[in-house]
């Protein structure tokens, strides 16, 4: 009779399989139109490969952005602990940041936010000499 205990890491394999191979399907996908943008011919097993690497990163940095989340006391992942998790690579943590920024940019502002918005000094002076002239 089985436990539940190993009933359930049998459940997280299969899952894990199923993300594995969907995420193979999409690099195949990806590397496959790229080629084809580039006018190249890219290996069946180079593919495969990349896949295999890229899953394997991208398994690796989840485990680290969810570590570093922990660390900071927090039960949910937010974009700085990704960014920090891409700090050895200059490039992607550009990257990232450059988008964390766009969409900070693209959010509405809260009210709490709308509260702590100061208005600039040279608004206030403004304000000030209208009100007293």
């Amino acid at each position: 009779m089985e436990s539940n205990v190993e009933h359930g890491e049998e459940g997280e394999e299969s899952v894990i399989e199923l993300f594995r191979d969907r995420f193979r399907l999409c690099t195949i996908s990806i590397a496959e139109a790229e080629a084809k943008q580039n006018g190249m011919e890219i290996s069946p097993l180079i593919v495969a490969c990349v896949s295999d690497l890229a899953f394997k990163y991208a398994r690796q940095m989840a485990k680290d952005v969810e570590l570093f989340a922990r660390h900071a006391g927090r039960k949910s992942v937010n974009m700085e602990d990704v960014i920090l998790c891409a700090h050895r690579n200059d490039n992607l943590t550009a990257m990232l940041r450059s988008f964390s920024n766009d969409v900070k940019a693209k959010e509405p502002l809260s009210d709490k936010q709308k509260k702590r918005k100061k208005i600039p000094q040279s608004d206030d002076k403004a304000a000030a000499d209208l009100i007293h002239s």
